[in-house]
């Protein structure tokens, strides 16, 4: 009989609590800032500024330049905001859920994954805001109390991202200092300078490692984790409603839900083995950041890619068995392509022969009118005809021994008359209920 191999520890064996904890403080106290930490900043700097850049580019010229457009009402920055959301899962996921089931293993690598959520839900609430087209007036989303009496329109994806979006915000930012208070405080017990020891006390709100700060700490952070762990499954599905909720082929899907919740650990989990990787390389953690942790968080993306399978078979499924023709022929096209940017000329050569088929229609309704002998026809703009109406048999100017119909300046009150004649006595006009 094989036996199992023994489970590699959380932490290297030969440390103890004051070893951990003089070597976390010395990487934030007490590391020198060298040429490497120098150039990967600039480099980071030069890539916001570009960004900037691109920010101003798009208030001047509108959000045409994503390629937003109709039939496309989601572009570059939809892409951009569910990504943000999806890898801020992954903190969230770390911190709450894995403390509510007990997995010690996430104390190593809880306290980044939640910064990473932070700063990842603050890059995807802005991408919602630029896509607006005029963000200065983002406070319209906002429920407030104005003079004018305006609600936003609870019906629109935006407003449901920002009430998800700052819920998240929220509640992360929260959980994530909580948590950091008894590293905060750890940190001002052992600073040298007393700028640093001023900045560390005002964080730390008093913290003294007492039990009765102990008990109520343990108590708040398990209240936040399970009002965190819903948000985990709430906010993901939300955005996925951003797609669901339209009639585009493909997106109109009640799999989204779960779909994107599954992605969203999944890509989580692999921007946390992206940080983790480096940080544990470049400070020296190997021994605190141990092949554990990524063992675990390769097998929360084995189990969430796994899921991914059968989503992605079952979209394709459901379009391709559907009645829908256009919903069967999107797949289609993903494999083998068939959709193709057309040129300006042959776009506009296309709306010249659409406009002519439209003429052609008219023309053609109003004929078959005239062969019907209806009382009145509709003219070019689709609207009756009522100042040339004449009666079924009866030609205009033609003598036929019957009483011909004179026509004449007709007052409001004839009109109205006249209107409530086609409608027929029993009828009700259109504005009447509302009178």
């Amino acid at each position: 009989m094989v036996s199992e191999a023994p489970e590699a520890p959380v932490v290297v064996p030969g440390h103890d609590s004051a070893s951990v904890t003089s070597k976390i403080r010395g990487v934030v106290l007490r590391r020198p800032v060298h040429n490497g930490w120098i150039a990967g900043f600039l480099v980071a700097f030069c890539i916001l500024m570009l960004f900037n850049f691109c920010i101003a580019w798009l208030f001047l010229k509108g959000v045409g330049i994503w390629g937003v457009n109709i039939p496309v009402a989601w572009g570059f920055a939809i892409t951009n905001f569910v990504w943000w959301i999806g890898i801020g899962h992954a903190g969230t996921f770390i911190s709450a859920i894995l403390l509510l089931l007990h997995q010690d293993w996430r104390t190593s690598i809880n306290r980044f994954a939640e910064a990473m959520t932070l700063f990842a839900v603050a890059c995807a609430g802005t991408f919602p805001l630029l896509h607006l087209g005029r963000p200065w007036v983002f406070y319209w989303l906002i429920p407030y109390p104005d003079t004018m009496g305006l609600w936003p329109q609870w019906r629109s994806a935006l407003v449901w991202d920002v009430f998800a979006v700052s819920t998240y915000l929220l509640v992360s930012l929260m959980f994530w200092y909580i948590g950091l208070i008894p590293d905060v405080a750890t940190m001002r017990d052992r600073a040298e300078g007393k700028p640093t020891q001023l900045i560390y006390g005002i964080l730390a709100l008093g913290w003294r490692g007492s039990a009765r700060h102990w008990k109520r700490f343990h108590m708040v952070y398990l209240l936040l984790a399970g009002l965190a762990t819903p948000l985990v499954l709430s906010v993901h599905s939300v955005v996925s409603l951003d797609f669901a909720i339209a009639i585009v082929p493909g997106w109109h899907s009640t799999i989204f839900p779960p779909y994107f919740v599954a992605g969203a650990i999944f890509s989580g989990f692999a921007m946390v083995l992206t940080l983790a990787i480096p940080i544990r390389t470049f400070y020296w953690l190997q021994d605190f950041i141990t092949i554990r942790h990524l063992e675990n968080s390769a097998k929360v993306m084995l189990a969430t890619g796994l899921m991914f399978a059968p989503a992605y078979i079952t979209a394709g499924s459901m379009s391709w068995y559907s009645d829908d023709n256009f919903a069967a022929y999107r797949p289609l096209t993903r494999h083998i392509g068939g959709a193709r940017a057309v040129p300006a000329r042959e776009r506009e050569a296309a709306d010249r022969a659409d406009r002519a088929h439209a003429r052609q229609g008219l023309q053609l309704i109003d004929d078959s009118l005239i062969k019907l002998r209806l009382p009145f026809r509709r003219d070019r703009g689709g609207q009756p005809d009522v100042k040339n109406k004449q009666m079924p048999g009866i030609e205009p100017g033609v003598d036929r021994g019957q009483p011909q119909e004179t026509f004449h300046h007709q007052t409001g009150a004839d009109e109205e008359d006249e209107r409530d004649r086609d409608l027929g006595h029993g009828q009700t006009r259109a504005g009447e209920v509302f009178a």
